[in-house]
């Protein structure tokens, strides 16, 4: 997985450099969640597209990452990055990222400070069936799924673009994003002067959440992967860990790379007439997770 990641960092980083303007230069953007998996993928497309960045974490295990991944940015893409610990599933959580973004953005003598782009990335999910969801974990998961990007949107209102420029992705999956593709459409029409909002539907992503419920989850969602179109393990292309453990699984998940070149497009301005969509980034799965 590093030697496929390195190749499509560095082409990146190759055509970035051929040009003088980058599509997102000098745009800001926050990426929550951006210590694992999706998130980091996401954080290195936008970089690359010349968007400033605030890296959002919420554990002090993941500040380090964080640190380190701003650091990184900030020298490979010549952007300034900041990496941010808040909590997304508290009600302070939200406000707290978007007041430290403008208190770090705004210009000095104005104070003036736009917020072009957001992507709700942070999410958890139990994969409990039915009979063994509590009333803690579902609040927990409706917290930071739902209720946070609502509080974020809400915080950074009086800081969006009024020219149509602004982007918001939405990550989805499971019951709780559910409500947040419903909020997707809600908002690209009440932001239609400001924002495109869209989502996207990733499916199974190899991430540590995927590879940490391994045995049980794999077996719940391989008749769903059996029949996704692009899931065939491909020997001496796909990363020598996921092709192994694909040959049991039905077929491989998504790279996270993968996923964030569909946000990272969406963020682009070509991509100014789409919002209101949910975008499947799942290799032709159909099923939301």
């Amino acid at each position: 997985m590093a030697t496929r990641s390195t190749h499509m960092r560095t082409a990146s980083t190759n055509l970035g450099s051929s040009s003088n303007q980058r599509p997102l230069d000098g745009k800001v953007g926050i990426v929550t969640g951006a210590s694992r998996g999706i998130g980091i993928e996401i954080a290195r497309n936008l970089a690359s597209k010349g968007c400033n960045l605030v890296l959002n974490y919420t554990s002090d295990s993941s500040t380090q990452i964080a640190q380190g991944l701003a650091s990184e940015l900030s020298a490979e893409y010549k952007i300034k990055t900041l990496a941010v610990q808040s909590n997304m599933g508290s009600k302070n959580g939200p406000k707290h990222l978007v007041d430290v973004t403008k208190n770090y953005f705004a210009y000095p003598k104005s104070g003036n400070f736009q917020l072009d782009v957001i992507i709700n990335n942070a999410g958890v999910a139990g994969n409990n069936s039915v009979e063994n969801v509590d009333c803690e974990d579902f609040a927990r998961q409706y917290h930071i799924n739902v209720r946070g990007p609502l509080l974020l949107l809400q915080a950074a209102i009086p800081y969006l673009p009024n020219d149509r420029s602004g982007r918001i992705v939405n990550s989805i999956y499971g019951g709780t994003k559910a409500a947040l593709e419903s909020m997707t459409r809600t908002w690209s029409r009440e932001l239609a002067e400001r924002y495109t909002v869209n989502a996207i539907n990733p499916g199974p992503v190899a991430t540590d959440m995927y590879w940490h419920d391994y045995e049980k989850f794999l077996t719940q969602i391989k008749p769903f992967i059996e029949t996704t179109p692009l899931s065939a393990p491909r020997k001496g292309i796909d990363d020598d860990k996921i092709y192994e453990a694909s040959q049991n699984a039905g077929g491989r998940p998504v790279y996270s790379e993968e996923v964030a070149g569909v946000v990272g497009m969406l963020c682009l301005p070509e991509a100014g007439w789409t919002t209101g969509s949910v975008i499947c980034a799942n290799g032709g799965m159909k099923f939301s997770f």
